[in-house]
């Protein structure tokens, strides 16, 4: 290089040097001023400029704690050692691991499987049959899944990570549910079997005025992928809240989908208001069954207990035939894209409490044969699934474990459209990040590999398939020390002089 082109060239550099540095200076004085001035922050006045470096590093502990400081087992709402279980699930990776357990076996709310002695030989090993529900509906559904995906609205989640959902429903032989925004194209894509649910504001099935159309419901339950209606009381994550869906969000394909004018705002009610009591509640939930044929359930967080024995009496008052065909059990623990924190840490009960209650309710009542339960709420792993057959469920939704299937990092955005991985974001820069069909391959793999370790767990404790585990095959530590049988802290009601639960 000539010389005198490699001096133009360094002071070109220095100038430059200069100029940014300058700059910087010119910066760092404006925002000095500016910190000193202003009256809303006491940390930015009393510490200008250097002050902001608080808020950043706040908000990089974020992603510092989850890679760099916290431990496999202490994050929350899902810890390391849940997720990246998930990631090698969905990746078809080896998911053994060695040298010996991390989970503390002392700590209590352990659950703990008892093994069997003479464990099932892999040619004794039974295939896991379809389960009917809706057994006095015109077109029952025999599910063939007991793990399903959960209730995520399209405009919730992307269009490209709701088609990846579908296709990979369809590859693993799981339903897949819409949420409470609407039938989308996306949750057809696949060919997937598809639960349409109901909320608050009948998105997708309503007339001009918010009111249930009979008429929609003919059009969507005319869809042969649509096999089941779901009626949502409560989410885990907001129980007894409404939403408002602003004006700049009802775009013409959200309008379309909803059935609600566009580019105005739309209110979701916190409940159903033609709904008042468990009479109004059987009532819907029949109509609908009559008008769409299929099998109607409802979704529900359960707070207290009264009201389902209200429900169960008027039930068997009426005759067994009015009984919704399932029961979907939010938890506490639910997710959701946004709502108060005083809902989401501090109402509702967790699915360990009410999932076998609500359990012997069915049974008491001669209801269990009748109505399928459905357990949601962090039933993400193996052994997290496999408690919830013990318990009682005849089927397990989850969201969250499918969106780490789709590449979900735990990122806490899925409310400010910024997410990274293009899964809760409208972003087309982001989205394109989501590829489908990858994707949807991920979704099955995470199914297929759940369903096959859930068996390897009833084989050890000595049944053919998963669902014949009982309360029997499980243990739960206690804050004393002791590791007591589930059966004993929730023994089956009996009928009969024997359990209820040995012809389940």
């Amino acid at each position: 290089m000539d010389s005198s082109i490699f001096l133009t060239l360094l002071e070109f550099l220095a100038a430059l040097f200069i100029v940014v540095i300058g700059a910087a200076i010119l910066l760092g004085i404006g925002v000095y001023l500016h910190d000193i001035n202003q009256t809303k922050s006491a940390i930015l006045r009393n510490y200008p400029v250097i002050g902001h470096f608080r808020y950043w590093l706040e908000h990089l502990g974020e992603f510092l704690r989850q890679y760099f400081f916290a431990m496999d087992r202490e994050e929350m709402p899902f810890n390391r050692a849940q997720r990246s279980w998930v990631y090698r699930a969905a990746k078809n990776l080896d998911n053994t691991v060695a040298f010996g357990s991390t989970i503390n076996l002392s700590t209590p709310g352990t659950t703990l499987f008892v093994n069997c002695a003479y464990p099932v030989l892999d040619t004794d090993i039974a295939e896991t049959q379809p389960r009917r529900i809706g057994q006095y509906c015109r077109e029952p559904y025999d599910a063939p899944s007991f793990f399903n995906i959960s209730a995520m609205s399209y405009g919730a989640l992307s269009g490209p990570a709701i088609r990846a959902l579908s296709r990979g429903a369809a590859q693993a032989g799981c339903w897949l549910n819409t949420g409470e925004g609407g039938l989308a194209d996306a949750h057809l894509d696949g060919g997937c079997d598809v639960v349409f649910q109901i909320g608050t504001a009948k998105y997708g099935v309503r007339d001009l005025e918010g009111k249930l159309s009979d008429a929609k419901l003919r059009e969507v339950a005319a869809i042969p992928q649509i096999k089941m209606f779901e009626l949502k009381l409560s989410q885990g994550a907001k129980p007894g809240k409404g939403g408002i869906l602003p004006a700049e969000k009802v775009s013409e394909e959200i309008a379309r989908i909803r059935g609600i004018p566009v580019h105005q705002a739309s209110i979701s009610p916190n409940r159903h208001p033609e709904v008042n009591d468990e009479q109004d509640l059987l009532d819907m939930l029949n109509h609908i069954r009559e008008v769409t044929g299929k099998p109607v359930g409802f979704k529900a967080v359960i707070g207290g207990y009264r009201w389902l024995e209200k429900l169960f009496h008027e039930i068997n008052r009426r005759g067994i035939e009015s009984a919704p065909d399932f029961i979907t059990l939010d938890s506490a623990d639910g997710g959701t894209g946004a709502a108060p924190m005083s809902l989401m840490d501090y109402v509702g009960l967790p699915i360990q409490e009410t999932l076998p209650n609500v359990v012997d309710m069915l049974y008491k009542f001669g209801l269990r044969e009748r109505i399928r339960i459905i357990a949601a709420g962090k039933l993400l792993n193996p052994s997290q699934v496999a408690w919830a057959l013990c318990a009682g469920a005849d089927f397990i939704n989850n969201g969250r474990g499918f969106m780490f299937a789709l590449g979900c990092i735990q990122a806490m955005q899925c409310n400010k459209n910024t997410c990274p991985t293009g899964i809760t974001t409208h972003d087309p820069r982001l989205q394109k990040g989501l590829v489908v069909e990858d994707k949807a391959t991920r979704v099955a793999h995470y199914h297929h590999n759940l369903v096959h370790e859930v068996s390897t767990v009833a084989h050890s404790c000595g049944v053919n398939e998963p669902r014949d585990l009982r309360r029997q095959h499980c243990r739960i530590v206690q804050p004393d020390g002791r590791i007591v049988p589930l059966d004993h802290l929730y023994p089956y009601p009996e009928r009969n002089g024997k359990p209820d639960a040995a012809t389940r």
